[in-house]
């Protein structure tokens, strides 16, 4: 077999393969052979039809069964005598498969690129934990007061955090109006039309007003985008939150096994807000330290691996909008500005995963099967879940191979802290 490699750009590999015509007669023979057994012609039973009819009739099919066995075997050693590792599937041209003749094809990859590690160890960066101070604690409180607020009918002019409640009719441009009944919403929540939210200030249930508004550029609806319409509303009903006291009896309303004071609730409110402000500082100190490190090394990407990972972030958030109960395909994706505006974040990602894996294999930072098991045993207890239920659901996701990832990704990080030069920020 011969094969030809040429360097087409940094990441992308062009190979000229040639396989030998005895081989390629071999298996014509055994197409041959396959699809004699299967074929059918009127007065021959399957199996029997003669080698010369089979030709005459069944070229089309010997030749793909020719092709879907040799062409992949073909280009599997090509990759072994070359020692390429394609990060995707070739794209084959120029494909030549006659019978009596060899097998020519070229087949373009693109592969990692090279990369020449310079300063890792010892990079200089600024980084200053987040405190978690007395004034956090109160908002937390209070917006775990605001949770369990009740909502009580005032008789007063509607204002800013009021929920109001709204019989409306709205008549687009050239379209059909839309009469809602009872609709409630928090009045400045963002949740309707900018216009919508300052016409009922002021109102008093009872009270009318009609507007002119306008529908954003990037209203979901695409019938709707810059469009201006008639509102004409009345508000049956305003409601204002009504807080509960944030004493003792509320810290002990939260739960019988909870606290039972409101000092035992700011201190627990405190615990947890310095376990996530941990986790944040901790992720803030890595993203400093990616970045201190990405800077020192420029090296060229596969285009494939950030197309992937554009689609990837594109079907997470197509993903949570359906847990939000958003049909994505009712929606009219612009997936051209969305993949420009996520390419960025996705050429990053990709040049961590590559810097981190050059990292890991300099430093021989390996995951071992013991490191594996103790990530699902972590798991398994902070979800309540035993350990066997944890592994079958990775493994019928496939993502053990991505938990393997992420702790070498861990691993990474842990030594680039260690070894960084942090500065506090001024």
């Amino acid at each position: 077999m011969k094969v030809e490699v040429q360097q087409l750009d940094p990441c992308k590999r062009q190979l000229v393969v040639e396989a030998p015509e005895s081989e390629v007669a071999a298996a014509w023979e055994a197409a041959y052979g396959r699809v004699q057994k299967e074929a059918r012609l009127p007065g021959f039973r399957r199996g029997k039809v003669p080698r010369s009819l089979v030709r005459a009739h069944f070229a089309g099919e010997v030749r793909r069964a020719v092709a879907e066995q040799l062409i992949p075997d073909v280009y599997r050693r090509a990759l072994d005598e070359t020692r390429l590792s394609p990060v995707e599937d070739p794209e084959v041209q120029n494909l030549q498969l006659e019978e009596g003749q060899p097998l020519r094809f070229t087949a373009v990859v693109e592969i990692k690129p090279p990369i020449t590690l310079g300063e890792y160890r010892g990079v200089r960066l600024k980084h200053t934990p987040a405190p978690v101070t007395d004034a956090d604690v109160e908002a937390a409180l209070q917006s775990l007061a605001e949770r369990h607020a009740t909502l009580v009918t005032v008789s007063r002019p509607a204002r800013v955090g009021d929920h109001v409640v709204v019989d409306y009719t709205i008549a687009p441009e050239g379209l059909e109006p839309r009469i809602e009944q009872g609709y409630a919403f928090e009045v400045g929540g963002g949740r309707v039309l900018p216009e919508m939210d300052e016409a009922v200030m002021g109102l008093s249930a009872g009270d009318e007003r009609r507007l002119t508004v306008r529908f954003p550029s990037e209203h979901p609806r695409e019938d709707l985008r810059g469009k201006a319409g008639e509102l004409s509303l009345r508000v049956v009903e305003v409601k204002e939150k009504e807080l509960p006291a944030l004493d003792d009896e509320f810290a002990r309303a939260l739960g019988p096994e909870g606290p039972q004071t409101i000092g035992e609730l700011r201190e627990l409110v405190r615990k947890d807000l310095q376990a996530q402000r941990e986790r944040q500082n901790r992720r803030a100190l890595e993203e400093a330290v990616v970045d201190a490190v990405l800077a020192r090394h420029d090296f060229p990407i596969p285009e494939t691996l950030v197309q992937r990972d554009v689609a990837h972030r594109i079907g997470r958030m197509q993903a949570s909008l359906s847990r939000q109960g958003v049909d994505p395909a009712k929606l009219d994706w612009d997936y051209a500005k969305l993949a420009g505006d996520l390419r960025p974040a996705a050429e990053r990602a990709v040049r961590w995963a590559l810097l981190q894996e050059a990292v890991a294999e300099r430093e021989e930072l390996t995951v071992t099967d013991a490191d594996v098991e103790a990530e699902i045993a972590r798991i398994a207890q902070e979800s309540g879940r035993a350990p066997q239920a944890v592994r079958g659901v990775l493994q019928r996701g496939g993502d053990l191979d991505h938990l393997r990832l992420s702790l070498r990704e861990a691993k990474v990080l842990a030594l680039l802290i260690e070894n960084a030069q942090i500065d506090a920020q001024s």
